[in-house]
């Protein structure tokens, strides 16, 4: 993923645009990080009306995309009816092997280009019933930060779309890389796309503070065993409310979130030391190579040995082509 093209619709949100132009147009090759082949890209070139009263002025058409491997679709006013050859564009991109990623109302357009139909998405939760309506061929899910259908990934409103972007920087180039990204754009820890949105959920009562210390505990303790019933005690409150006030909070359970930032740690440990799957076992709190392959694979759709030889040894690594269609090389007498 070298070639990144994000389109300039007419209507479209500026903070989307700019999540895209944050993400993948900005040179960080003095902190060794990957610089992509960036453009902004519209349907008719020149100037193009955002729906904030001002133009942005593009300088490539749509030729530009038939060289990309990753092409943006920033929030759009969904009533702006797009061009049909943009919609026939984004289809044989799609086609010839192009990812495609949406933020918030992009995935209405996606959805005109036939690239839903049968696939799990996602668009700001405002807007996922009328996203269901007028595609029904779309598998939509009203509730979570992103999904991933490789080749065509979906982000909810705003802020998701930076998840949704690291998301995809992370999977490419491994946490390592994503991570250095987020803290040059002094942006949230990572958050799973299973995540919850942000809507209409009851804030905590007054006085019962907010649970960053005891995430904070768990995340310096992810050797240790970490019982529901231990983190309540932490917390200072029964089982059942730390149970709620994580769904509140995070928009998962306690273990769940729990197994998640273990699997992050594991990433971390698999990219960069040599240590045995064993140690990392042990140090991510997974106790045992089984138990820890079982969560990786679930998580990361790869083993973790699998996924050491694709971070660690970079003339290696898979293409995405690879990575897209499950034809990963074959993994030999590996014990995780």
């Amino acid at each position: 993923m070298r070639d990144v093209a994000v389109l300039a619709l007419e209507g479209s949100h500026a903070f989307e645009l700019g999540v895209f132009c944050e993400v993948f147009g900005i040179d960080r090759g003095d902190d060794s990080l990957p610089v992509y082949d960036f453009a902004l890209v519209s349907a008719t070139g020149g100037s193009v009306p955002t729906r904030h009263g001002f133009d942005v002025r593009v300088r490539h058409g749509l030729e530009r995309l038939s060289s990309a491997d990753l092409i943006c679709v920033p929030a759009y006013d969904r009533d702006v009816r797009q061009p049909e050859h943009l919609t026939e564009a984004l289809g044989a991109a799609v086609e010839r092997g192009a990812r495609v990623l949406s933020i918030c109302t992009g995935a209405f357009l996606l959805g005109e280009a036939g690239l839903l139909n049968g696939r799990r998405c996602t668009t700001h939760w405002r807007y996922t019933e009328d996203l269901a309506r007028r595609h029904p061929q779309a598998l939509v899910e009203s509730d979570v930060l992103y999904v991933d259908e490789d080749p065509v990934i979906t982000g909810a409103g705003t802020a998701a779309g930076v998840d949704t972007c690291l998301h995809l920087v992370r999977k490419e180039h491994g946490s390592s890389v994503a991570n250095a990204i987020a803290r040059r754009m002094v942006a949230p820890p990572h958050r799973e796309g299973g995540q919850r949105q942000y809507r209409e959920r009851p804030q905590p009562r007054e006085g019962t503070g907010s649970l960053t210390p005891v995430l904070a505990w768990i995340e310096a303790n992810l050797d240790q065993e970490l019982t529901v019933e231990a983190m309540a005690r932490r917390a200072h409150v029964s089982p059942r409310t730390l149970a709620r006030r994580f769904q509140e909070e995070t928009g998962t359970t306690p273990l769940q979130w729990v197994t998640g930032q273990r699997v992050l740690l594991a990433q971390h440990h698999l990219e960069s030391t040599d240590d045995p799957i064993t140690v990392i076992a042990g140090r991510t709190g997974f106790g045992t190579v089984d138990n820890l392959r079982h969560h990786f694979i679930r998580r990361v759709g790869i083993t973790p040995q699998g996924y050491r030889r694709t971070f660690r040894t970079p003339h290696n690594r898979p293409s995405p082509h690879q990575i897209r269609s499950g034809s990963l090389p074959t993994e030999k007498a590996d014990s995780a």
